[in-house]
Order: C-alpha cells, then structure tokens, then sequence
C-alpha cells in the first residue's frame, strides 16, 4: 500500500467518519495517533457492517466473522463489501460506504504497524466484533414493533465492557507503552478506571439514544429491573410511562455518573506532562458529564426530543481545558464546572 493512500485513510476518511472524536484522535501525541486512529477506523467498519439493516443478520455475522479472522490473520482471503457497501440505507454516510470498499487498505495498514502495537489492535478489535455479534444475536431477530431487552445488569455490563471499556484498556495499554512507560504510576488503578471510563460514554449514548434504539426494536435497560417497577421492554415506547420508568432509569444515570468519575479520575491521573492526551481524554469525559446531567432533566422517552451537547457548550469545554492547563486545582475542578454548566443550561 502507497504511503499517500495509507495518509488518506488515516487522516481524511478518519475524519469523515470519526466526526466528533476526530478531534481527540487530532490532539493525540504522533506516536500513538496511528494504531488508535486504524483501531478506530477499522471498529467503526465492524460497527457499519453490524448496522447494514437491509441485509440479513446471518450476512452480517458472516461478515463480520471474516472479517475478524482477516484482523487477527487467521485467513488471507481478500474481502469484498461491494455489497454491504450498497446495502447502506439512507442515515448512513457515503464516508461508511466508502470505508467498506476500502477495507482492504484499512487491513494493509494494521500489517505496517509494530508487532507490539498490531497485537493490541488486533485485541480490542476481537473484543468488539464479539459484543456487535452478541447484539445481533440478541436483537436481530425482533419483529418489526416487538421490542427485546437484556435481561439483567450484568449483561449490560458485560455488553459496555465488550464495545467501550476494552477501549479504555486498549488506550492505556498503548498509551502507557508509547508515551511514559517509566513513570511511577498505580498500574492496576489506571486500567481500572480506564475501562470503566469507557463504559461509562457506551452508558451515555444508551441512555440517550433510548427512544430510538426502542423503535429499532432494542432495549438495553434490564428486563428483570423493568418487570420489577410492572412494566415491559415495549411499554417504553410510550413516553407517557416515563414516569415509570424513572427509578430504573435514573439508576442507570448513576451508574454511567460513577463511571465517568473515574474517568475523570484516569484523566487526572495521567502524569501533567501528557498535556495531549490529557486533553484528548478530558474532552469526551467532561462532554458525557454535561450530557447526563440534561438527560436526567426528563423527557427521556420523547422519540421528538434529541438530548445532546451543543456547539458553544463544545466550545465552551474545549476552551476550559486549554486554559486551565498550567492550573493544577481549576484543572481537577473541570468536572464540577462541566456539570453546572450544562445543569444551568435550558433544555428545549
């Protein structure tokens, strides 16, 4: 694979799909930029196969399957996405349907990277490819209307582990190995809150892609929590049950709030002279603190209403953390202010 091609992949096609966390991958230190940005682009491949909806989910595991064993080297038979490429329905972007033709370059790339680094690529990667096909075996086979759910918290635990916290993990894997391998740090603590930072933002778009994820037939709130309070899966898909459903819910707001506090832990962590990936973790942890705290001001189940960060509160994030930088207390207070600001701003 040509260099160029290589440098278009990894900058303007991440970027097209990365959208939002183009900039963290943006911000990152040169040394560990290449790896995450191919595992990103390559897990978000993985994720536009799993959501292909018009082709069969036997298809889409099929795929995914080659695929896995084309990224742990298990098989060298080229792939072909022509038609998973233009199976895409309409919310899918023509930078997806792209990444899909262009699959096999995302492949020549992983073969250029370091043994040490291809290797936790390859991991986190496995990782993901099982939580996608353990969710399209769960919910591929929904009836339009019908509505499934996990069953209990350990399965939902278990699914934001495999999809976001072995990110975390893999991060500090990485991170760790390139950038400060000698600085005295709690090892075990770092990757701790690392995984659990991961889990608490798949926690925060579950928790606020709720109504869609009910019309497309999925539930991710536990079942055995939901028939605790006398209701089901499909009851959700009534907003006028929100009150219901409140008290399981908002247990899971305090679920993903712990997360994230450990999230903001690993971030304050990180020895102050990784100002890069201080910023690159602070940005999406402070970003999930302000959308959860406009998630828990109601209206959680209206399918019209699209909870979410704005621009000037991007802006507004993106500004305290440069700032605050050579400030070590009004740094550590970041979340606090993240939160108030966006508790202080109105909801539509």
């Amino acid at each position: 694979m040509s260099a160029p091609a290589a440098a278009d992949l990894l900058t303007s096609l991440l970027r097209d799909v990365s959208r939002s966390f183009y900039l963290t991958l943006w911000i990152l230190p040169r040394a560990v930029r290449r790896p995450i940005g191919l595992a990103y682009l390559l897990a978000r491949a993985t994720d536009t196969i799993a959501d292909t909806g018009l082709v069969p989910v036997a298809e889409r595991l099929a795929a995914l399957e080659s695929l896995r064993a084309r990224i742990l080297g298990h098989s060298g038979a080229r792939l072909d996405f022509t038609g998973l490429a233009a199976a895409q329905d309409a919310s899918a972007t023509t930078a997806e349907r792209i990444l899909l033709l262009r699959i096999e370059e995302g492949l020549a790339v992983l073969g250029t990277l370091d043994a040490g680094d291809a290797a936790l690529v390859r991991g986190v990667l496995a990782t993901i490819i099982g939580g996608q096909e353990l969710d399209l075996r769960r919910f591929g086979a929904v009836e339009a209307g019908g509505v499934s759910s996990l069953a209990n918290d350990a399965e939902l635990d278990d699914y934001t582990y495999r999809v976001a916290g072995c990110v975390g993990e893999f991060w500090t894997h990485i991170c760790r190995a390139r950038l400060f391998p000698g600085v005295p740090l709690d090892a075990a603590r770092l990757l701790s809150d690392g995984v659990r930072f991961g889990q608490g933002l798949q926690l925060v778009n579950i928790l606020r892609d709720l109504p869609r994820d009910l019309r497309a037939g999925r539930c991710y709130l536990p079942s055995n929590e939901l028939a605790a309070l006398g209701l089901a899966p499909c009851d959700l898909l009534d907003p006028a049950n929100e009150a219901r459903v409140t008290p399981v819910y908002d247990a899971w707001i305090r679920r993903a709030e712990g997360h994230l506090a450990a999230g903001w832990r690993y971030t304050t962590t990180l020895p102050r002279g990784q100002i890069r990936v201080r910023l690159a973790c602070a940005w999406p942890v402070l970003l999930g603190i302000m959308t959860l705290r406009k998630l828990k001001r109601g209206r959680f189940l209206d399918p019209t209403l699209r909870i979410k960060v704005g621009r000037p509160e991007v802006r507004a994030v993106l500004w305290a953390t440069i700032w605050r930088l050579p400030f070590g207390p009004a740094w550590d207070r970041l979340d606090a202010w993240a939160a108030k600001r966006a508790g202080d701003a109105k909801i539509p």
